[in-house]
């Protein structure tokens, strides 16, 4: 008996007060899930039975906890044996398509309480009597739709008989398309669910070989989805199962190498989006699973768990399955990287920005995961920024912005990389637009990144080159990002990092911050207390004395800039005094050692006006004169006066005047202290 017209809204309000009780209303829901029934109405019982399963569970979690954890399933299982019992006991086959299609529904639903009714004594026979007493074409779509949807789950995977198996294989190769994808789909699921069950109990992962049988579904669901007569339902189950048989690196190939399949695969959204929201987003995941499966990556080893990964290829040396597995060549970088930017060329990219706007947090992890994929290979970032993919990225971090919570949910890591990728692959204007808010609402997502417990050093590093770039939007981003709350305590941490990259990376975002953000000026000696920031300068001028160029410049960058201030150079004299280093490491920026292995920082125009630009302020920008003496007796120790002369004279090259006059500047200063200096104080 279908639904009348008007009931299932009024089941809705009914379940929503009294989860705990099964309105007579409700069992109508039984019935609506028939296919006789409109996409409509099946719709609404879509959320009418999600509204009163959720109800359930939740009168468990919101009073006593319950006897057991299986309390809310089994609640749920006896509300809706009893109903179902009433259909099973009817013989006829409206009864059972009746019973299928609302238990594929269930287990779209709430997989649990399903499960629960799936393993009840006497449904798996009744199952099996079934697909020989009613031998209809809808009888068989709604029996392989169920077969399916259980096949996903290992509790219920177990009880499919041989039988039930035969007969699945036999239907995909039915003359009815949509009885031969829903079979397949069961087929794909059993057996990938089956190698994952046996994993399982050995502990040991095995591969998954390409089978004349995977070759074979494989035509068939690219066949069912290039074609334009089937409906979204088929075409969804097409996509499902291909989706299921992408995770094959040899379907991988297949698929990449037919553009023009991927071009209607993707354009499959476009062209439906007047289609019910579930079937529609069903449609998207199972696109957005293709081309994450397509362009993932081998995982990038530390070399330590290079060598234990080794250690234990070396140890199962004797499983040929597993070697295969392991040095499968279609999953190189290589093979990856072509799929990736065959599936940037074919609209894959259209269909992530529809995806982002969704809020499956499934759907949602994926597309950023797959973002990230593509935006590894930095020749499809252009692309992916005139698909307004940043816009996109920023979609799916949204909910957790808009949390305020001070971590963000581990899940969205992967958007917040790829949108790292693309604001170091381009200025902010280009990547965020003109509008200078966008830019802000970047700086949060990444500053968490930098800050989370559970993210790599790879997103650290990313994220500290794309607040780089932010910071040197604007002051006011700048400002933004260094009052980020802990961001600069991390930032220093940072810089103490084994990784040459990670600390050059830390220098300079630390050298743009001091240059546009007052606060993080004073933090590092900019402030009238000569004390303030003497710890991290001396850390500042440290960096400017290690063997990485671009470290250097951020360095000594950052020393020009802040000895502007008098009260650093006051600062930045007392730890010349103290430890004597200070002098010998800006003379060193002007004239290198010759000697040193790093030859990349000879002579380095960069260095030298820096290293200029540091001694004049230094000389004359002190809050107070600084005592002759004890100045003369630093700059001789440390050969200043002749570094200074021998750059003038052109030997570390030509001069401009922007390097000319301070260094000019500087050494007059000498030759007047020299004067001042009584001969017998030297």
């Amino acid at each position: 008996m279908a639904a009348p017209e008007g009931a299932l809204p009024k089941t809705f309000s009914v379940s929503a007060d009294k989860p705990l009780a099964l309105p007579d209303e409700l069992s109508y829901i039984i019935s609506a899930f028939q296919p006789s029934e409109p996409h409509t109405s099946r719709s609404k019982a879509i959320l009418v039975l999600s509204a009163f399963c959720q109800g359930v569970r939740s009168s468990f979690s919101g009073g006593q906890k319950p006897v057991s954890d299986n309390a809310p399933t089994e609640s749920l299982g006896k509300v809706f044996l009893p109903l179902l019992s009433a259909k099973l006991a009817d013989t006829t086959k409206e009864g059972y398509v009746v019973t299928a299609s609302f238990l594929s529904s269930l287990f779209q639903v709430d997989w649990q309480s399903a499960a629960y009714i799936f393993q009840q004594d006497g449904v798996i026979d009744y199952i099996t009597d079934a697909i020989d007493i009613f031998p209809s074409q809808d009888a068989c779509l709604e029996t392989s739709r169920l077969l399916s949807q259980a096949a996903g789950h290992k509790t219920c995977r177990s009880l499919i008989t041989e039988d039930l198996v035969q007969w699945l294989e036999t239907s995909c190769r039915s003359s009815n398309p949509d009885l031969r994808a829903s079979s397949a789909i069961a087929v794909v699921k059993l057996s990938r669910g089956q190698s994952s069950d046996s994993t399982e109990a050995t502990g040991q992962a095995e591969a998954h070989l390409t089978t004349s049988n995977d070759g074979d579904l494989t035509n068939l669901f690219t066949k069912l989805i290039i074609s334009e007569e089937k409906d979204l339902s088929s075409i969804s189950d097409a996509v499902e199962g291909l989706a299921y048989l992408s995770s094959n690196s040899s379907v991988k190939e297949h698929i990449s190498k037919d553009r023009n399949f991927l071009t209607k695969l993707f354009s499959l959204v476009s062209k439906r989006k007047e289609s019910p929201p579930s079937q529609l987003s069903s449609l998207i995941f199972g696109i957005v699973t293709i081309a994450h499966n397509l362009s993932t990556y081998r995982p990038r080893l530390s070399q330590e768990d290079a060598q234990i990964d080794k250690l234990r290829r070396m140890a199962k040396a004797g499983n040929k399955k597993g070697a295969a597995e392991e040095s499968d060549p279609l999953d190189d970088d290589v093979h990856v990287k072509t799929r990736a930017r065959t599936l940037a060329a074919t609209g894959v990219l259209d269909v992530l920005a529809l995806a982002s706007r969704l809020n499956s947090q499934g759907i949602r992890a994926t597309t950023g995961r797959t973002y990230l994929n593509i935006a590894e290979d930095t020749e499809n970032r252009g692309r992916m920024l005139q698909s307004g993919a940043s816009k996109s990225l920023m979609n799916l971090v949204k909910p957790s912005a808009d949390s305020k919570a001070e971590t963000l949910d581990p899940l969205d890591l992967f958007a917040v990389q790829a949108l790292a990728k693309l604001s170091i692959t381009a200025s902010p204007v280009q990547v965020y637009g003109p509008n200078i808010g966008t830019v802000f609402d970047a700086i949060r997502p990444l500053a968490q990144m930098l800050l989370h417990d559970s993210a790599t050093l790879l997103q650290r590093f990313e994220s500290l080159m794309a607040l780089t770039n932010i910071s040197s939007c604007s002051p006011e981003c700048a400002m933004r990002v260094g009052s980020f709350k802990d961001l600069l305590n991390k930032v220093e941490l940072l810089l103490l990092e084994d990784h040459t990259l990670v600390r050059r990376a830390s220098m300079e975002l630390i050298c743009n911050l001091i240059a546009g953000s007052d606060e993080v000026f004073e933090r590092y000696g900019g402030s009238e207390d000569l004390k303030a920031g003497r710890s991290k300068l001396q850390v500042v001028v440290a960096m400017a004395d290690v063997e990485d160029l671009q470290t250097r410049l951020a360095a000594s960058g950052a020393l020009a800039i802040l000895s502007d201030s008098p009260s650093a150079c006051r600062s930045l004299f007392d730890l010349q005094v103290e430890r004597h280093r200070l002098f010998s490491i800006l003379g060193q920026l002007i004239a290198p050692d010759t000697d040193a292995e790093d030859n990349s920082s000879l002579a380095d125009p960069g260095l030298i006006h820096r290293g200029v630009v540091c001694f004049r302020n230094l000389f004359l920008n002190p809050q107070e004169s600084l005592p002759p003496d004890a100045v003369l007796k630093e700059a001789e120790e440390a050969d200043t006066t002749q570094t200074l002369i021998r750059l003038l004279k052109g030997e570390f090259g030509s001069v401009d005047a922007a390097v000319a006059k301070p260094a000019m500047e500087a050494l007059n200063y000498l030759i007047e202290v020299k004067k001042k200096v009584p001969k017998n104080d030297n």
